[in-house]
């Protein structure tokens, strides 16, 4: 929640600070500080998604390596499951109860089910998250190394 609040407050200090760095600056220097402050947004933005993509990618990993336990008890699971079973059209007059070790057979099959699907929505989660770091990383070194030209450029003309 704090978080989502840092980005907004961080955005509109950016632009506060660009505002008053045209009203300070004179008309040539002033395309150059929106630029630079361009290239800064960029960089920034890039960063979270970045950082946000590795901290994504790091819970993904940690589904895969430690999935959460089926949460029903075989107990529990079988307090629920005292019902009848479901019967086919031969069966119509009067369904067997399960005996406990169809139960338990159908309780480890339910549980091995829900570690697959966990195991699967962790992949599917890790693929996504390496999205985040994929897209936004070539961006944030091409305007980082844009940056330091552009610096080492104006050292140059500084010197001559």
């Amino acid at each position: 929640m704090a978080f989502s609040l840092i980005i907004p407050a961080l955005l509109i200090t950016l632009v506060v600070l660009l505002i008053a760095g045209i009203k300070v600056e004179s008309k040539k220097g002033g395309e150059e500080m929106i630029k630079k402050v361009y290239v800064y947004l960029v960089l920034f933005a890039t960063l979270m998604m970045t950082i946000g993509g590795s901290v994504a990618v790091f819970m993904a990993l940690a589904d895969i390596a430690a999935p959460a336990p089926y949460y029903q008890s075989f107990e529990e699971f079988s307090r629920h499951n005292r019902l009848e079973r479901p019967y086919t059209d031969s069966q119509v007059s009067e369904p067997e109860k399960l005996s406990e070790t169809q139960l338990r057979e159908l309780y480890n099959a339910m549980a091995m089910s829900h570690k697959q699907s966990q195991l699967e929505r962790a992949k599917n989660s890790l693929v996504k998250s390496l999205g985040w770091i994929v897209v936004p990383l070539p961006v944030f070194i091409y305007f980082q190394r844009r940056l330091a030209r552009d610096e080492a450029r104006k050292a140059v003309q500084g010197e001559e």
